[in-house]
Protein backbone atom coordinates (compact mmCIF):
# COMPACT_ATOMS: atom_id res chain seq x y z
CA UNK A 1 0.00 0.00 0.00
CA UNK A 2 1.18 3.48 -0.79
CA UNK A 3 -0.06 6.78 0.56
CA UNK A 4 -0.55 10.02 -1.40
CA UNK A 5 -0.17 13.55 -0.03
CA UNK A 6 -3.93 13.82 0.51
CA UNK A 7 -3.83 10.95 2.99
CA UNK A 8 -5.97 8.74 0.69
CA UNK A 9 -4.58 5.23 0.55
CA UNK A 10 -4.04 3.95 -2.96
CA UNK A 11 -4.36 0.15 -3.01
CA UNK A 12 -1.81 -2.07 -4.69
CA UNK A 13 -2.57 -1.83 -8.43
CA UNK A 14 -4.42 -4.70 -10.02
CA UNK A 15 -1.64 -4.73 -12.61
CA UNK A 16 0.91 -5.75 -9.98
CA UNK A 17 -1.41 -8.45 -8.66
CA UNK A 18 -1.81 -9.75 -12.21
CA UNK A 19 1.99 -9.90 -12.54
CA UNK A 20 2.12 -12.14 -9.46
CA UNK A 21 -0.56 -14.40 -10.95
CA UNK A 22 1.31 -14.53 -14.27
CA UNK A 23 4.58 -15.42 -12.51
CA UNK A 24 2.94 -18.23 -10.55
CA UNK A 25 1.19 -19.60 -13.65
CA UNK A 26 4.39 -19.46 -15.69
CA UNK A 27 6.34 -21.27 -12.98
CA UNK A 28 3.67 -23.98 -12.74
CA UNK A 29 3.51 -24.43 -16.52
CA UNK A 30 7.30 -24.77 -16.80
CA UNK A 31 7.89 -26.95 -13.74
CA UNK A 32 4.86 -29.27 -13.77
CA UNK A 33 5.88 -31.36 -16.84
CA UNK A 34 9.17 -32.25 -15.09
CA UNK A 35 7.51 -33.61 -11.94
CA UNK A 36 6.88 -37.35 -11.91
CA UNK A 37 5.63 -39.76 -9.27
CA UNK A 38 6.50 -43.36 -9.99
CA UNK A 39 7.36 -42.39 -13.55
CA UNK A 40 3.92 -40.81 -14.11
CA UNK A 41 3.18 -37.14 -14.84
CA UNK A 42 0.45 -34.90 -13.46
CA UNK A 43 -1.00 -34.47 -16.97
CA UNK A 44 0.34 -36.06 -20.13
CA UNK A 45 -1.56 -37.02 -23.26
CA UNK A 46 1.04 -39.06 -25.12
CA UNK A 47 0.09 -39.92 -28.68
CA UNK A 48 3.30 -41.74 -29.52
CA UNK A 49 3.00 -44.08 -26.51
CA UNK A 50 -0.81 -44.02 -26.44
CA UNK A 51 -0.95 -43.14 -22.74
CA UNK A 52 -2.85 -40.66 -20.60
CA UNK A 53 -1.31 -39.54 -17.30
CA UNK A 54 -3.69 -37.83 -14.93
CA UNK A 55 -2.89 -36.85 -11.34
CA UNK A 56 0.24 -39.06 -11.51
CA UNK A 57 -1.80 -42.11 -12.54
CA UNK A 58 -1.20 -43.75 -15.91
CA UNK A 59 -4.15 -44.72 -18.10
CA UNK A 60 -4.24 -46.56 -21.39
CA UNK A 61 -5.81 -45.01 -24.47
CA UNK A 62 -8.71 -47.40 -24.02
CA UNK A 63 -9.48 -45.40 -20.88
CA UNK A 64 -9.74 -42.07 -22.74
CA UNK A 65 -13.34 -41.84 -21.57
CA UNK A 66 -11.82 -39.61 -18.86
CA UNK A 67 -10.94 -36.87 -21.36
CA UNK A 68 -14.53 -35.60 -21.86
CA UNK A 69 -14.75 -35.03 -18.11
CA UNK A 70 -11.56 -32.94 -18.22
CA UNK A 71 -12.95 -30.90 -21.13
CA UNK A 72 -16.22 -30.37 -19.28
CA UNK A 73 -14.33 -29.21 -16.21
CA UNK A 74 -12.32 -26.75 -18.32
CA UNK A 75 -15.28 -25.25 -20.18
CA UNK A 76 -17.64 -25.17 -17.19
CA UNK A 77 -14.85 -23.58 -15.14
CA UNK A 78 -14.30 -20.85 -17.74
CA UNK A 79 -18.04 -20.26 -18.17
CA UNK A 80 -18.52 -20.13 -14.40
CA UNK A 81 -15.67 -17.61 -14.12
CA UNK A 82 -17.38 -15.51 -16.81
CA UNK A 83 -20.77 -15.56 -15.10
CA UNK A 84 -19.19 -14.37 -11.86
CA UNK A 85 -16.27 -12.20 -13.00
CA UNK A 86 -16.82 -11.35 -16.66
CA UNK A 87 -13.81 -11.88 -18.92
CA UNK A 88 -11.53 -12.35 -15.93
CA UNK A 89 -10.12 -15.43 -17.68
CA UNK A 90 -8.96 -13.22 -20.55
CA UNK A 91 -7.24 -10.65 -18.38
CA UNK A 92 -5.76 -12.92 -15.72
CA UNK A 93 -5.31 -16.44 -17.13
CA UNK A 94 -5.30 -16.46 -20.94
CA UNK A 95 -1.81 -17.19 -22.39
CA UNK A 96 -2.43 -14.56 -25.10
CA UNK A 97 -2.67 -11.83 -22.45
CA UNK A 98 0.26 -13.20 -20.45
CA UNK A 99 2.50 -13.29 -23.53
CA UNK A 100 1.47 -9.78 -24.59
CA UNK A 101 2.33 -8.43 -21.14
CA UNK A 102 5.71 -10.17 -21.24
CA UNK A 103 6.50 -8.76 -24.67
CA UNK A 104 5.04 -5.26 -24.34
CA UNK A 105 5.50 -4.42 -20.66
CA UNK A 106 8.64 -6.40 -19.85
CA UNK A 107 10.69 -6.60 -23.06
CA UNK A 108 9.69 -3.46 -24.97
CA UNK A 109 9.13 -1.15 -22.00
CA UNK A 110 11.23 -2.27 -19.03
CA UNK A 111 14.18 -3.97 -20.70
CA UNK A 112 14.65 -1.99 -23.92
CA UNK A 113 12.82 1.29 -23.24
CA UNK A 114 11.18 1.10 -26.69
CA UNK A 115 7.95 2.26 -25.10
CA UNK A 116 8.26 5.12 -22.66
CA UNK A 117 5.61 4.20 -20.11
CA UNK A 118 3.62 1.09 -19.22
CA UNK A 119 0.62 3.33 -18.54
CA UNK A 120 0.46 4.48 -22.17
CA UNK A 121 -0.47 1.60 -24.42
CA UNK A 122 -2.01 3.72 -27.18
CA UNK A 123 1.17 5.41 -28.37
CA UNK A 124 3.24 3.09 -30.54
CA UNK A 125 7.03 3.55 -30.64
CA UNK A 126 8.44 5.97 -33.23
CA UNK A 127 9.99 3.56 -35.70
CA UNK A 128 11.53 6.34 -37.80
CA UNK A 129 14.39 6.49 -35.28
CA UNK A 130 17.26 4.09 -36.12
CA UNK A 131 17.81 3.15 -32.47
CA UNK A 132 14.16 2.15 -32.15
CA UNK A 133 14.46 -0.11 -35.19
CA UNK A 134 17.41 -1.85 -33.55
CA UNK A 135 15.47 -2.20 -30.28
CA UNK A 136 12.50 -3.61 -32.19
CA UNK A 137 14.69 -6.28 -33.79
CA UNK A 138 16.23 -7.13 -30.40
CA UNK A 139 12.73 -7.34 -28.86
CA UNK A 140 11.60 -9.75 -31.60
CA UNK A 141 14.72 -11.88 -31.15
CA UNK A 142 14.19 -12.09 -27.39
CA UNK A 143 10.55 -13.01 -27.91
CA UNK A 144 11.54 -15.61 -30.52
CA UNK A 145 13.62 -17.41 -27.91
CA UNK A 146 10.75 -17.21 -25.40
CA UNK A 147 8.26 -18.37 -28.07
CA UNK A 148 10.34 -21.49 -28.73
CA UNK A 149 10.44 -22.18 -24.98
CA UNK A 150 6.66 -21.65 -24.75
CA UNK A 151 6.06 -23.95 -27.74
CA UNK A 152 8.28 -26.62 -26.21
CA UNK A 153 6.52 -26.25 -22.85
CA UNK A 154 3.15 -26.81 -24.55
CA UNK A 155 4.42 -29.96 -26.26
CA UNK A 156 5.79 -31.29 -22.95
CA UNK A 157 2.18 -32.06 -22.03
CA UNK A 158 2.04 -34.36 -25.08
CA UNK A 159 5.67 -35.47 -25.35
CA UNK A 160 7.28 -35.65 -21.88
CA UNK A 161 10.55 -33.70 -21.45
CA UNK A 162 12.62 -36.86 -21.06
CA UNK A 163 11.45 -38.03 -24.51
CA UNK A 164 11.34 -34.54 -26.02
CA UNK A 165 15.06 -33.86 -25.59
CA UNK A 166 15.96 -37.41 -26.57
CA UNK A 167 14.04 -36.97 -29.82
CA UNK A 168 15.78 -33.66 -30.53
CA UNK A 169 19.12 -35.49 -30.56
CA UNK A 170 17.89 -37.32 -33.69
CA UNK A 171 16.14 -34.50 -35.60
CA UNK A 172 16.01 -36.38 -38.93
CA UNK A 173 13.78 -39.02 -37.32
CA UNK A 174 11.44 -36.55 -35.61
CA UNK A 175 10.52 -33.89 -38.18
CA UNK A 176 6.95 -33.82 -36.94
CA UNK A 177 8.05 -32.80 -33.44
CA UNK A 178 10.48 -30.17 -34.72
CA UNK A 179 7.89 -28.85 -37.17
CA UNK A 180 5.32 -28.58 -34.37
CA UNK A 181 7.73 -26.58 -32.16
CA UNK A 182 8.70 -24.22 -35.00
CA UNK A 183 5.11 -23.88 -36.21
CA UNK A 184 3.76 -22.99 -32.77
CA UNK A 185 6.68 -20.59 -32.16
CA UNK A 186 6.08 -18.88 -35.54
CA UNK A 187 2.40 -18.42 -34.68
CA UNK A 188 3.29 -16.94 -31.28
CA UNK A 189 5.74 -14.50 -32.89
CA UNK A 190 3.14 -13.33 -35.41
CA UNK A 191 0.37 -13.23 -32.83
CA UNK A 192 2.20 -11.38 -30.07
CA UNK A 193 4.38 -9.03 -32.15
CA UNK A 194 2.11 -8.19 -35.08
CA UNK A 195 -1.51 -9.30 -34.44
CA UNK A 196 -1.40 -8.15 -30.81
CA UNK A 197 -4.76 -7.53 -29.07
CA UNK A 198 -6.54 -7.82 -32.43
CA UNK A 199 -6.52 -11.53 -31.67
CA UNK A 200 -8.77 -10.87 -28.65
CA UNK A 201 -11.01 -8.51 -30.61
CA UNK A 202 -11.41 -10.25 -33.97
CA UNK A 203 -10.19 -13.86 -33.69
CA UNK A 204 -11.02 -15.23 -30.23
CA UNK A 205 -14.63 -16.57 -30.14
CA UNK A 206 -14.84 -16.18 -26.36
CA UNK A 207 -15.63 -12.46 -26.61
CA UNK A 208 -18.78 -13.33 -28.58
CA UNK A 209 -19.83 -15.97 -26.07
CA UNK A 210 -19.44 -13.75 -23.01
CA UNK A 211 -22.51 -11.60 -23.71
CA UNK A 212 -24.71 -14.72 -23.48
CA UNK A 213 -23.28 -15.59 -20.06
CA UNK A 214 -23.47 -12.15 -18.45
CA UNK A 215 -26.24 -11.11 -16.09
CA UNK A 216 -26.83 -7.98 -14.03
CA UNK A 217 -24.65 -9.30 -11.18
CA UNK A 218 -21.64 -10.20 -13.35
CA UNK A 219 -18.57 -8.36 -12.04
CA UNK A 220 -16.59 -6.37 -14.61
CA UNK A 221 -14.73 -3.08 -15.05
CA UNK A 222 -17.44 -0.39 -15.01
CA UNK A 223 -17.48 3.39 -15.22
CA UNK A 224 -19.83 5.06 -12.74
CA UNK A 225 -21.59 7.62 -14.92
CA UNK A 226 -23.77 8.68 -12.00
CA UNK A 227 -20.68 10.20 -10.40
CA UNK A 228 -18.41 10.81 -13.36
CA UNK A 229 -20.97 12.08 -15.81
CA UNK A 230 -22.29 10.83 -19.15
CA UNK A 231 -19.39 11.19 -21.61
CA UNK A 232 -20.98 9.42 -24.59
CA UNK A 233 -24.24 9.70 -26.47
CA UNK A 234 -24.48 6.19 -27.85
CA UNK A 235 -21.34 5.77 -29.94
CA UNK A 236 -20.68 9.49 -30.19
CA UNK A 237 -18.29 11.10 -27.73
CA UNK A 238 -19.82 14.33 -26.41
CA UNK A 239 -17.05 15.69 -24.20
CA UNK A 240 -13.26 15.69 -24.54
CA UNK A 241 -12.54 18.40 -21.97
CA UNK A 242 -13.60 18.70 -18.36
CA UNK A 243 -14.87 22.27 -18.72
CA UNK A 244 -17.29 21.22 -21.47
CA UNK A 245 -18.51 18.33 -19.34
CA UNK A 246 -19.00 20.52 -16.28
CA UNK A 247 -20.90 23.12 -18.34
CA UNK A 248 -23.66 20.58 -19.01
CA UNK A 249 -23.22 18.34 -15.96
CA UNK A 250 -21.97 20.46 -13.01
CA UNK A 251 -21.76 17.51 -10.61
CA UNK A 252 -19.66 15.34 -12.92
CA UNK A 253 -16.41 14.20 -11.29
CA UNK A 254 -14.59 12.89 -14.39
CA UNK A 255 -11.50 15.01 -15.09
CA UNK A 256 -11.39 13.99 -18.77
CA UNK A 257 -7.74 13.06 -18.26
CA UNK A 258 -8.34 9.90 -20.29
CA UNK A 259 -5.80 7.95 -18.22
CA UNK A 260 -8.25 5.03 -18.39
CA UNK A 261 -8.18 5.25 -22.19
CA UNK A 262 -4.43 5.50 -22.77
CA UNK A 263 -3.72 2.52 -20.49
CA UNK A 264 -6.23 0.16 -22.16
CA UNK A 265 -4.47 -2.63 -24.11
CA UNK A 266 -7.50 -3.25 -26.35
CA UNK A 267 -7.87 0.49 -27.17
CA UNK A 268 -11.36 1.12 -25.82
CA UNK A 269 -12.86 3.86 -23.67
CA UNK A 270 -14.40 2.21 -20.62
CA UNK A 271 -16.62 5.27 -20.15
CA UNK A 272 -18.63 4.19 -23.20
CA UNK A 273 -20.05 1.20 -21.32
CA UNK A 274 -19.74 -2.56 -21.76
CA UNK A 275 -17.77 -3.53 -24.87
CA UNK A 276 -16.81 -7.01 -26.06
CA UNK A 277 -13.17 -5.87 -26.44
CA UNK A 278 -12.82 -5.45 -22.66
CA UNK A 279 -10.73 -8.27 -21.17
CA UNK A 280 -11.16 -7.29 -17.51
CA UNK A 281 -7.45 -6.61 -17.04
CA UNK A 282 -8.48 -3.73 -14.72
CA UNK A 283 -5.75 -1.41 -16.02
CA UNK A 284 -8.41 1.32 -16.31
CA UNK A 285 -9.39 0.76 -12.67
CA UNK A 286 -5.75 1.32 -11.62
CA UNK A 287 -5.46 4.46 -13.74
CA UNK A 288 -8.63 6.08 -12.40
CA UNK A 289 -7.86 5.01 -8.82
CA UNK A 290 -4.53 6.87 -9.01
CA UNK A 291 -6.01 10.05 -10.55
CA UNK A 292 -9.06 10.27 -8.29
CA UNK A 293 -6.98 9.25 -5.25
CA UNK A 294 -4.90 12.40 -5.69
CA UNK A 295 -8.16 14.36 -5.49
CA UNK A 296 -9.19 12.52 -2.35
CA UNK A 297 -12.01 10.67 -4.12
CA UNK A 298 -12.72 7.00 -4.87
CA UNK A 299 -12.21 5.71 -8.39
CA UNK A 300 -14.87 6.29 -11.02
CA UNK A 301 -13.97 2.96 -12.67
CA UNK A 302 -14.46 -0.05 -10.41
CA UNK A 303 -14.67 -3.82 -10.61
CA UNK A 304 -18.35 -4.20 -9.88
CA UNK A 305 -21.69 -5.09 -11.49
CA UNK A 306 -24.44 -3.30 -13.39
CA UNK A 307 -26.75 -4.11 -10.49
CA UNK A 308 -24.61 -2.09 -8.08
CA UNK A 309 -23.03 0.65 -10.25
CA UNK A 310 -25.31 1.31 -13.23
CA UNK A 311 -28.76 0.42 -11.88
CA UNK A 312 -27.93 1.13 -8.22
CA UNK A 313 -30.30 -1.54 -6.97
CA UNK A 314 -28.08 -2.75 -4.13
CA UNK A 315 -25.04 -4.89 -3.48
CA UNK A 316 -23.75 -7.39 -5.99
CA UNK A 317 -24.92 -10.95 -5.31
CA UNK A 318 -21.92 -13.19 -5.90
CA UNK A 319 -23.41 -16.53 -4.86
CA UNK A 320 -26.62 -16.49 -6.85
CA UNK A 321 -28.45 -19.56 -8.25
CA UNK A 322 -26.60 -19.52 -11.60
CA UNK A 323 -23.18 -19.42 -9.92
CA UNK A 324 -24.16 -22.09 -7.39
CA UNK A 325 -25.35 -24.30 -10.27
CA UNK A 326 -21.93 -24.03 -11.93
CA UNK A 327 -20.24 -24.89 -8.63
CA UNK A 328 -22.46 -27.93 -8.12
CA UNK A 329 -21.76 -29.14 -11.66
CA UNK A 330 -18.00 -28.67 -11.23
CA UNK A 331 -18.00 -30.56 -7.93
CA UNK A 332 -20.17 -33.34 -9.37
CA UNK A 333 -17.96 -33.79 -12.45
CA UNK A 334 -14.82 -33.71 -10.29
CA UNK A 335 -16.26 -36.45 -8.06
CA UNK A 336 -17.23 -38.51 -11.13
CA UNK A 337 -13.76 -38.03 -12.61
CA UNK A 338 -12.13 -39.04 -9.32
CA UNK A 339 -14.35 -42.10 -9.00
CA UNK A 340 -13.78 -43.27 -12.57
CA UNK A 341 -10.06 -42.57 -12.28
CA UNK A 342 -9.87 -44.59 -9.07
CA UNK A 343 -11.35 -47.62 -10.86
CA UNK A 344 -8.45 -47.72 -13.31
CA UNK A 345 -7.59 -51.20 -14.49
CA UNK A 346 -3.91 -52.00 -14.11
CA UNK A 347 -4.17 -54.59 -16.84
CA UNK A 348 -6.34 -54.72 -19.94
CA UNK A 349 -7.83 -57.99 -21.10
CA UNK A 350 -10.09 -58.88 -24.03
CA UNK A 351 -11.32 -62.46 -24.42
CA UNK A 352 -12.56 -63.73 -27.78
CA UNK A 353 -13.70 -67.26 -28.46
CA UNK A 354 -12.22 -69.09 -31.42
CA UNK A 355 -14.50 -69.85 -34.38
CA UNK A 356 -14.69 -73.55 -33.51
CA UNK A 357 -17.15 -73.95 -30.67
CA UNK A 358 -15.44 -76.95 -29.07
CA UNK A 359 -13.47 -80.13 -29.70
CA UNK A 360 -14.11 -83.52 -28.15
CA UNK A 361 -11.81 -86.52 -27.62
CA UNK A 362 -12.41 -89.93 -26.09
CA UNK A 363 -10.09 -90.97 -23.26
CA UNK A 364 -8.95 -94.42 -22.22
CA UNK A 365 -11.01 -94.30 -19.06
CA UNK A 366 -14.21 -94.03 -21.06
CA UNK A 367 -14.70 -90.34 -20.51
CA UNK A 368 -14.86 -87.62 -23.20
CA UNK A 369 -12.60 -84.62 -22.95
CA UNK A 370 -14.26 -81.39 -24.16
CA UNK A 371 -12.02 -78.41 -25.01
CA UNK A 372 -12.92 -74.76 -25.64
CA UNK A 373 -10.24 -72.46 -27.04
CA UNK A 374 -10.00 -68.67 -26.60
CA UNK A 375 -7.78 -65.81 -27.71
CA UNK A 376 -6.69 -63.68 -24.75
CA UNK A 377 -5.40 -60.23 -25.74
CA UNK A 378 -3.70 -58.80 -22.65
CA UNK A 379 -1.87 -55.50 -22.07
CA UNK A 380 0.35 -54.54 -19.15
CA UNK A 381 -0.42 -50.90 -18.28
CA UNK A 382 2.21 -50.71 -15.53
CA UNK A 383 5.71 -49.30 -15.95
CA UNK A 384 7.56 -52.58 -15.42
CA UNK A 385 7.34 -56.15 -16.79
CA UNK A 386 4.87 -58.36 -14.92
CA UNK A 387 4.06 -62.06 -14.67
CA UNK A 388 0.39 -62.82 -15.40
CA UNK A 389 -1.86 -65.82 -14.97
CA UNK A 390 -5.54 -66.51 -14.45
CA UNK A 391 -8.04 -68.85 -12.88
CA UNK A 392 -11.59 -69.96 -13.53
CA UNK A 393 -14.31 -69.12 -11.06
CA UNK A 394 -16.41 -72.24 -11.35
CA UNK A 395 -20.01 -71.63 -12.46
CA UNK A 396 -22.84 -72.75 -10.22
CA UNK A 397 -25.42 -75.33 -11.21
CA UNK A 398 -23.16 -77.69 -13.18
CA UNK A 399 -22.11 -81.23 -12.37
CA UNK A 400 -18.36 -80.93 -12.74
CA UNK A 401 -15.32 -78.72 -13.07
CA UNK A 402 -13.70 -76.73 -15.89
CA UNK A 403 -9.88 -76.66 -15.85
CA UNK A 404 -7.08 -74.75 -17.58
CA UNK A 405 -4.97 -76.97 -19.80
CA UNK A 406 -3.12 -74.23 -21.70
CA UNK A 407 -1.08 -72.29 -20.68
CA UNK A 408 0.26 -74.27 -17.75
CA UNK A 409 2.35 -71.57 -16.10
CA UNK A 410 2.44 -67.73 -15.74
CA UNK A 411 3.66 -65.71 -18.71
CA UNK A 412 5.62 -62.47 -18.86
CA UNK A 413 4.24 -59.25 -20.43
CA UNK A 414 6.35 -56.12 -20.86
CA UNK A 415 4.79 -52.63 -20.49
CA UNK A 416 3.08 -50.93 -23.40
CA UNK A 417 2.69 -54.04 -25.57
CA UNK A 418 -0.23 -56.35 -26.25
CA UNK A 419 0.29 -60.04 -25.55
CA UNK A 420 -1.74 -62.55 -27.57
CA UNK A 421 -2.25 -65.84 -25.81
CA UNK A 422 -4.15 -68.95 -26.93
CA UNK A 423 -5.98 -70.37 -23.92
CA UNK A 424 -7.66 -73.77 -23.73
CA UNK A 425 -10.21 -74.71 -21.09
CA UNK A 426 -11.23 -78.31 -20.68
CA UNK A 427 -13.48 -80.68 -18.79
CA UNK A 428 -13.89 -84.47 -18.61
CA UNK A 429 -17.08 -84.22 -16.58
CA UNK A 430 -20.59 -84.30 -17.98
CA UNK A 431 -21.48 -80.74 -17.06
CA UNK A 432 -24.97 -80.75 -18.58
CA UNK A 433 -27.11 -83.47 -20.12
CA UNK A 434 -29.07 -82.06 -23.05
CA UNK A 435 -30.51 -84.30 -25.77
CA UNK A 436 -31.51 -81.52 -28.15
CA UNK A 437 -28.71 -78.92 -28.39
CA UNK A 438 -25.32 -77.72 -27.20
CA UNK A 439 -25.35 -75.83 -23.91
CA UNK A 440 -23.74 -72.41 -23.44
CA UNK A 441 -22.42 -72.14 -19.89
CA UNK A 442 -21.48 -68.65 -18.56
CA UNK A 443 -18.06 -68.67 -16.89
CA UNK A 444 -15.94 -66.08 -15.11
CA UNK A 445 -12.21 -65.57 -15.67
CA UNK A 446 -10.08 -63.97 -12.95
CA UNK A 447 -6.83 -62.69 -14.48
CA UNK A 448 -4.12 -61.37 -12.18
CA UNK A 449 -0.46 -60.42 -11.89
CA UNK A 450 2.01 -62.08 -9.59
CA UNK A 451 3.96 -60.04 -7.08
CA UNK A 452 7.66 -60.52 -6.31
CA UNK A 453 6.83 -63.38 -3.93
CA UNK A 454 4.86 -65.20 -6.63
CA UNK A 455 1.54 -64.50 -4.94
CA UNK A 456 -1.60 -63.04 -6.49
CA UNK A 457 -1.57 -59.25 -6.66
CA UNK A 458 -4.65 -57.72 -5.09
CA UNK A 459 -4.14 -54.50 -7.04
CA UNK A 460 -3.48 -55.84 -10.54
CA UNK A 461 -6.38 -58.13 -11.36
CA UNK A 462 -9.48 -58.07 -13.53
CA UNK A 463 -12.64 -60.09 -13.90
CA UNK A 464 -13.94 -61.04 -17.35
CA UNK A 465 -17.03 -63.00 -18.37
CA UNK A 466 -17.18 -65.43 -21.27
CA UNK A 467 -18.88 -68.75 -22.14
CA UNK A 468 -17.99 -72.43 -22.29
CA UNK A 469 -19.86 -74.47 -24.89
CA UNK A 470 -20.67 -78.05 -23.84
CA UNK A 471 -21.86 -80.45 -26.55
CA UNK A 472 -25.21 -82.20 -26.60
CA UNK A 473 -25.55 -85.84 -25.52
CA UNK A 474 -25.42 -87.35 -29.03
CA UNK A 475 -22.03 -85.70 -29.73
CA UNK A 476 -20.56 -87.18 -26.54
CA UNK A 477 -21.86 -90.64 -27.38
CA UNK A 478 -20.47 -90.47 -30.90
CA UNK A 479 -17.04 -89.40 -29.60
CA UNK A 480 -16.85 -92.54 -27.46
Amino acid sequence: MSKEKTGIKIPTPWRIKRYYVYAIMTAIALILPWITVGGNHFFLLSFDKLKLHLAFIQFDMQELYLMPFLLMLMFLGIFGMTVMGGRVFCGWVCPQTVFRVIYRDLIETKLLGLRKRIKNKQQEPDMSKPENKVKKVVAILIWTVLAIIAASDLLWFFVPPEDFFAYLQNPTEHWTLIGAVLGIAAFLIYDIVFLQENFCIYVCPYSRVQSVLYDEHTVMALYDMHRGGDIYDGHEKKYSKQKDLLADQPNAECTACEACVTVCPTHIDIRQGLQLECINCLECVDACTTVMGKLGKPSLVTWSSDYEIVDRKGKTQYFRPKVIAYMVLLVAITIMLGFMGSTKEHMLLNINKETRLYSEKALDNGKVKVDNSYIFLLQNTENEPMEFFFEIIQPEGINGKISIVKPTKPFRVIPGTKKKKIVTLSTTDVLVENDRKDTIIPITIHAYALDKDGKKSEKISVIRHTTFVFPKKSVLERAK
